[in-house]
């Protein structure tokens, strides 16, 4: 099987990975440069990069590539350590690159207005897969959203219960009243989704939590809501807020902590959906 196309497989498939490479070389070494091994989520591998206790060393090291999401180059020196004798090494350094192999980031925007537009054009370029619900026909069209994954124009209840979710899949929840958001968001709690991020003032916020704990949901499942969605960085207008929103979901995907940021936008309200 080539290792390309099983790589291509692996994400079409949401599935992880991490691909060894050999960077670099000085000396003899049972392979050549460029020598790539392909780690799926599962342990099982594909490739060689020469065999031994080296690439025991890089399977262990790829499997914690894939749990933490974060590239890391390897230094193996085979002269001075022992346990790299095996018969089947010669002497000599090499680097090798681990990478991780990861699924397209799938983003699901709930509402079709302005933000939602200007949403879509920024993760797109920032390499999220993009797909929009709306219960607006004239809102949710091909002609506004021209290149998303898909495109869902019905009432919002009836487009969740067809909804099947990928733990790698990112919800925004903009959609055009308070009522339509916390419909989405009563639902989203319970996805198994990386990112949940809804639109909304503090007080909206607060007085939609309210409503949903008062049903009977836990307060701990709005523990992981981004809300008010997006990175505090002055936004107001649709175009900046979703620029902020993006600015979140990337840093969620990168695993960076953005903790220190404040999160309360001045404009989160119907004039900029």
């Amino acid at each position: 099987m080539d290792l390309y196309e099983e790589i291509v497989a692996l994400r079409r498939a949401g599935r992880k990975g991490a691909l060894a490479t050999i960077v670099n070389v000085r000396g003899s070494i049972p392979s050549f440069r460029t020598a790539k091994m392909l780690v799926r989520d599962d342990g099982s591998i594909l490739g060689t990069i020469g065999g031994g206790c080296v690439e025991a060393d890089v399977w262990q090291a790829a499997r914690e590539v894939i749990e933490q999401e974060k590239p890391r180059t390897l230094t193996f020196n085979l002269n001075n350590n022992p346990s790299y004798d095996t018969g089947l090494v010669c002497g000599g350094t090499l680097e090798i690159f681990v990478e991780p192999i990861l699924p397209p980031a799938e983003l699901y925007i709930f509402g079709a207005g302005h933000v939602s537009m200007n949403l879509y054009k920024v993760a797109s370029l920032a390499g999220f897969t993009v797909s929009v619900i709306d219960d607006r026909e004239s809102y949710a069209n091909r002609e506004r959203f021209p290149e998303a994954r898909e495109i869902v124009a019905e009432d919002f209840d009836a487009a969740l219960s067809k909804l099947e979710l990928p733990e790698n899949a990112y919800i925004v929840i903009v959609t055009r009243g308070h009522r339509d958001d916390m419909r989405v968001l009563r639902w989203a709690v319970d996805q198994p989704a990386r990112y949940i991020g809804m639109i909304g003032s503090k007080r909206k916020v607060l007085s939609i939590y309210k409503e949903l704990e008062q049903e009977g949901i836990p307060a701990s499942k709005f523990e992981r809501i981004n809300a008010p969605v997006g990175l505090e960085i002055g936004a107001v207008t649709p175009e900046e807020i979703a620029v902020a929103i993006v600015a979140e979901m990337i840093a969620v995907r990168r695993n960076v902590d953005v903790s220190p940021l404040t999160k309360a936008h001045p404009l989160h309200d119907k004039s900029a959906r």
